[in-house]
């Protein structure tokens, strides 16, 4: 079965000003109180969840294993008048390709749990070797301990308009006997009150309790380790029980 990562056209549909603006406004509240200048994402795709953060004068950098996501994000950047270094990588392997440490180094997206909770280990690893003494470590993902915890199989989300185009996208989730997922991706694209096309993908999971990759970074040396929603403004509201969450950490 085909993978999201491969279609970087419907990948994108679901990005606007509006969210690219509260990307904007969640970067400048996980960032406040740091000095960051220099911010490595090793999982940034098409760039949408962390383009905005070089606005505020922050120095960009990206990987990813997807050289068309790669591709996308540069010309997301280049729309948008942004500089950014993109590199092809895996990123179980950061160090052969990034020599230089950064201020920040980030996973987002979901991103770290695409390996075993073992693999995981080494990538956190991994992003620790890229990042400076007194600098900070970043994840965001999704509440696998909800999901774990509810089992609930459907996710829906608001429909998107593009043009006349109405999209719609469903997630079906498979809870797999070793432990991992398989998330259904199904979109249907509407014109007139007809189905006009259909796609549909498959990502395979591996979910990770938020104490493990916690004691991990403990383990690593981390400090001041803030647990946050995602977006990080959201107030009065406890980061456990949302669907997606956020990690900052700094190492001492």
């Amino acid at each position: 079965m085909a993978s999201i990562y491969n279609r970087t056209d419907i990948y994108d549909l679901f990005d606007n000003e509006e969210k690219y603006q509260a990307i904007k406004k969640h970067w400048e509240a996980v960032l406040e109180g740091t000095d960051v200048k220099t911010l490595l994402d090793v999982s940034i795709g098409t760039g949408s969840l962390t383009l905005s953060a070089a606005e505020s004068g922050i120095s960009l950098y990206g990987s990813d294993l997807s050289v068309d996501m790669l591709k996308k994000c540069k010309e997301n950047a280049s729309k948008r008048g942004l500089p950014i270094d993109l590199r092809p990588c895996d990123f179980r392997e950061l160090t052969k390709q990034f020599k230089e440490t950064f201020d920040c180094v980030a996973s987002t997206g979901n991103s770290l749990p695409h390996v075993t909770n073992e693999e995981l280990d080494g990538v956190l690893e991994q992003m620790d070797l890229l990042v400076k003494h007194g600098g900070y470590l970043y994840y965001d993902m999704r509440n696998w301990d909800k999901i774990l915890e509810q089992q609930n199989r459907f996710y829906l989300y608001d429909p998107m308009f593009v043009e006349d185009t109405r999209v719609n996208l469903v997630q079906v989730w498979d809870y797999l006997e070793d432990g991992s997922m398989t998330f259904h991706l199904l979109y249907t694209f509407e014109r007139n009150n007809k189905i006009v096309q259909k796609e549909r993908f498959e990502e395979t999971y591996y979910p990770v309790s938020r104490e493990r990759l916690i004691q991990k970074l403990e383990s690593l040396g981390y400090q001041n380790i803030r647990l946050m929603c995602h977006p990080a403004y959201f107030e009065h509201v406890d980061p456990r029980d949302v669907d997606w969450y956020c990690v900052i950490a700094k190492k001492a």
